[in-house]
Parts: structure tokens; sequence; C-alpha cells
């Protein structure tokens, strides 16, 4: 593991650790065997053939490209982890919206360790996991919302909510020796992961219940060529 792995001195304090050249290539070869692996289990789930076509790969990859550009423009940037980002959840949002939760979930995951790779400091595989992969993965529910009445909005905030709660469920477990003395950790953590998700929640959905701002989100949707 020394290969992989080396102290992330300055990081989150002592016992964080920080990801190699050679673990950063292994990271990015497991993503690609995920997308590869679910495309592969989804064809076989399916009675009849699923055929992705390029206009699908190429709307869900600029939408990631775009999450991934927008989580760097930061207006906060909390010293644990997490910050407040120029809508680039509701990037991964977008592609559950689009195709669905099993698209949107599996982009959501892979796209939590793109973000892991960018920063790979953390402190066990549990902790990576409660923080990179799931939380995103879980903004692909949007997904389950796609045909209804302000589909969008009612998935994005099903998608923020779950991607929350597996912060905070890492919080408790993981971060419970930062909170504050005489604070509960899960009051911590509630309110820690609030500071930098609802702020960025709550402009979100401002701007996409925008008539203006939703009338051309539908026109996007409808030339994404959903299966």
């Amino acid at each position: 593991m020394s290969d992989l792995l080396t102290t992330a001195e300055g990081a989150w304090g002592d016992g964080s650790v920080r990801l190699t050249a050679a673990g950063i290539v292994i990271t990015a070869v497991v993503i690609a065997a995920l997308v590869i692996f679910a495309a592969v289990l989804r064809q076989r789930g399916k009675k009849e053939r699923v055929k992705i076509t390029t206009k699908q790969l190429v709307f869900s990859a600029a939408a990631m490209a775009l999450a991934l550009v927008c989580s760097m423009i930061k207006f906060a940037d909390l010293p644990l982890g997490g910050s407040v980002t120029l809508f680039s959840m509701l990037f991964i949002v977008l592609i559950g919206y689009w195709y669905g939760p099993y698209v949107g979930v599996m982009a959501g995951v892979a796209y939590g360790l793109l973000q892991f790779v960018i920063e790979p400091i953390f402190y066990t595989l549990p902790q990576m996991l409660f923080d990179y992969p799931l939380p995103f993965g879980a903004l692909g529910l949007a997904g389950f919302f796609s045909e209804r009445k302000w589909g969008l909005q009612a998935g994005y905030v099903t998608g923020v909510i779950g991607r929350y709660l597996f912060h905070v469920v890492s919080g408790v477990i993981f971060f419970a020796s930062f909170a504050p003395e005489g604070m509960h950790p899960l009051v911590y953590s509630l309110g820690y992961n609030a500071t930098y998700i609802v702020p960025e929640a709550v402009i979100t959905l401002i701007l996409i219940s925008l008539p203006p701002v939703a009338r051309a989100l539908q026109y996007v949707k409808r030339q994404t060529d959903r299966p």
C-alpha cells in the first residue's frame, strides 16, 4: 500500500493520506472499468438490446465536464472538505433527469471518483466511499422524477438530500473528533454539511425555476435523444 498512499501533511490533520501517482492511475482505471461494467450490466439486464447513441455519450460527457469545471469555481471552501460551487451539482442531476436513475447514479459515482482523483486525500476506504462516489451517485436519483411536472426541481432536491445524508453519516462516523467540545457529532455533522450544500441548493433551485431557464433546460432535454 505504501506505493499507492503517502501521508497528507497539512491536509486534515494527523492520519490522513494522499494517493501517489500510481494510486491515481489505478483509481482512473477503476473509473473506466466501472463505466464499462455498468454499460454491460445494463445491456444484459434488458430483453432488448440497449443502444447507447453517440449523442447520449456526448451530452453525458459534456454535463460531467461542466460539473467538473464548475466545481473548481468555489465561493466558499471548508477546511475538512465541501464547498459552495457554481451549480456543479446541477449538471450531474441533469444526467439523471435526461436518462433516468440508472445512468444518473452511475454517472454520479464516476464523477465522485473523478473528484477524488483531483484531490485524493482521505482517512480510510469507507470514508472515501461515503464522501465521494456514494454521495455524488445519490445525485442521480433525480432520474426518478424525469417524467413528472416540476421533475427537475423535485429530482434536484431528492438528489441533494441524498448527497447530504451520505456526508452527514461520514461526518458522524469519521469526523466526530472535530466536533466542538460538548456538541454531539450528529449536530456538528448536520450543521457542517448544511453550511455548503444548502446555499448552493437554494440558489440553484431559484435559478432553474426561472421561466427562461426552465424553458431552456426543457429544450435541452428534448435534444438529448433519450431512449
